[in-house]
Order: C-alpha cells, then sequence, then structure tokens
C-alpha cells in the first residue's frame, strides 16, 4: 500500500492470510453474537463497521455499531410488561449509575419501588425512581399510558391516581415526547436470522480461501527449512 505523502507500507508473506482469518472470525463473532441474541428481551442487533485499512490494521480496524430499529413486540398480557414501538430506550438505575434498556419488563416491590428483574430501579421522566404510593393487590390495576404515564387505581377513591411519567430517551439522553410504550406487551430483538445466515455465507468463504493460502505458504515454508537443514 502507498498512501500520498510518502508513507509506503508492504507486507508479505504468510501474515498476510492469518491477519485475514482473524478479521473474518472477528465478523463472524458479531454475527454468532446477533443469533444467539435472536430470542433475548430488548436485544438490539449489532453491525460491523469495516475501516478501509482493516486488510493492515486486522481486528483493530473493527468496531460495532447498534441497529436501533424497532424489534419484534408479542402480547404478553402482564401489566409491568412493557415494550416501546418507537425508537428510545427506558431508563434504570443501580449501584452502577443510569442505564439504558430496551428490556421492559418490570415488577413491584413489597414498597411500591417499580423494578427490573435484576432489582435495578427504573426512573420518570425527571430521572427520579418511580414508586407507587399504593401497591395493589391486583397488577391490572396499574395502568400504564402510551405516553408512559403510570396510574393505579385507588380503592379509597375509586379513582385512577397518577404516579409518574416512565423515563424515555434517546441513545444521547434526550426525552423522547411521544415513546408509545406497549403496556402487556415485550419487545424480542430486531434481528432476522435468516440475513444473518446469508451474511456470514461470504465471511465464510473467505476464511476458508485464506486459510489455504495460509496451509499452502506454510507447507513452502517447511519445505525450504527442510532443504535449508539438508544442505548445512
Amino acid at each position: 500500500m502507498k498512501i500520498n505523502g510518502g508513507i509506503e507500507y508492504f507486507q508479505n508473506g504468510i501474515r498476510v492470510p492469518l491477519r485475514a482469518m482473524q478479521v473474518q472470525s472477528e465478523l463472524m463473532g458479531i454475527h454468532n453474537e446477533n443469533i444467539n441474541g435472536f430470542d433475548k428481551i430488548g436485544y438490539q442487533r449489532q453491525e460491523a463497521v469495516v475501516s478501509s485499512f482493516t486488510e493492515f490494521l486486522g481486528v483493530n480496524g473493527i468496531s460495532k455499531s447498534t441497529d436501533d430499529k424497532v424489534g419484534r413486540i408479542g402480547m404478553t398480557q402482564n401489566p409491568l410488561d412493557l415494550a416501546l414501538a418507537t425508537k428510545g430506550y427506558f431508563q434504570i438505575e443501580n449501584d452502577n449509575g443510569v442505564k439504558l434498556t430496551r428490556d421492559g419488563r418490570f415488577k413491584l416491590d413489597k414498597d411500591g419501588n417499580l423494578l427490573t428483574l435484576d432489582d435495578s430501579k427504573v426512573l420518570s421522566n425527571a430521572g427520579i425512581p418511580i414508586k407507587l404510593h399504593i401497591v395493589p393487590d391486583d397488577l391490572n390495576k396499574i395502568k400504564i399510558e402510551d405516553s408512559g404515564l403510570l396510574s393505579v387505581f385507588n380503592e379509597a377513591t375509586r379513582k385512577l391516581e397518577p404516579v409518574a411519567t416512565i423515563g424515555v430517551v434517546d441513545a444521547r439522553g434526550s426525552i423522547v415526547t411521544e415513546p408509545k410504550v406497549k403496556q402487556g406487551y415485550s419487545e424480542y430483538s430486531n434481528v432476522a436470522l435468516q440475513n444473518e445466515f446469508i451474511e456470514m455465507m461470504p465471511i465464510i468463504r473467505n476464511f476458508e480461501a485464506n486459510r489455504q493460502v495460509f496451509l499452502i505458504q506454510n507447507q513452502n515454508l517447511q519445505k525450504v527449512i527442510n532443504q535449508l537443514g539438508s544442505t548445512s
């Protein structure tokens, strides 16, 4: 390779197919990660970003980006299962700070705190942990609107009383004004299995081609070493 400006880079020999196989293994790993995440709630497909200089940088020339398209939404009928029918993330908080997730499977503790399945606190659009002032005996008494407004039915007043609006933000942390929260639904991954397998096929073929080149070069190198050894 020669770059205008006087920089030259030449690399020959057995390292070229070896580096190519490492790159292709990394790419296959990304596709395998997507395949494994196919049935995971809230999983978002990872896409490989390949640099123009990956041939020379190897795996250091590969990065990942997140495909933020909405995934498959299925009904669960659990009042605390929430799905977002638009781009965005729920805000949750644990000992490691504030995190973003599309996994909207929530629960209530005995004190009325709205939590994730791993006990992280669910935040409102004001950035405050959501706590219900009434812990209902029936979760169906909790209503969540498309806007994310959470209300609970008060038996004493026979009315729905608002609690808080569930915080939904974009990847930069800005509030999503129309989150389209769906109560009683969960969002599965946005991975299309057939696309993952189709995209893996040329990577596998390239890997096998580079493997054959590597084996041929390795055999030739071994012959040279043996010949040098026999003449000494």
